[in-house]
């Protein structure tokens, strides 16, 4: 029990010291997100995930589509928030970020 409490100590840790860094989250399922590490506590961690990887997120409400001419046009946010249970968490590495 206690290396459980430990290993999420440990995970906590390793994001807060990414805090606002461009990282690659690799979650106990397999899947991969890269994102600004935006949050850490002790049970959640949330990145911002550049808009246009993947789904998206499915309960963003862009009217008419989103279409640059027209009426009701409203430009898409550029990232999305996406949060992980630090109990699920299997891999962070830092990334390479580039303009």
């Amino acid at each position: 029990m206690e290396n459980k409490a430990f290993a999420a100590t440990d995970k906590k840790e390793m994001c807060q010291q990414h805090m606002h860094r461009y990282v690659l989250v690799q979650t106990a399922d397999g899947m991969c997100f890269d994102g600004i590490v935006e949050h850490v506590d002790d049970e959640v961690l949330c990145i911002a995930v550049p808009f246009g990887q993947g789904e998206g997120d499915p309960r963003a409400f862009i009217p008419f589509g989103g279409y640059p001419y027209g009426y009701g046009y409203y430009p898409r946010r550029r990232f999305y928030r996406q949060t992980f249970p630090l109990a699920g968490l299997l891999a962070l590495s830092l990334l390479p970020y580039y303009f």
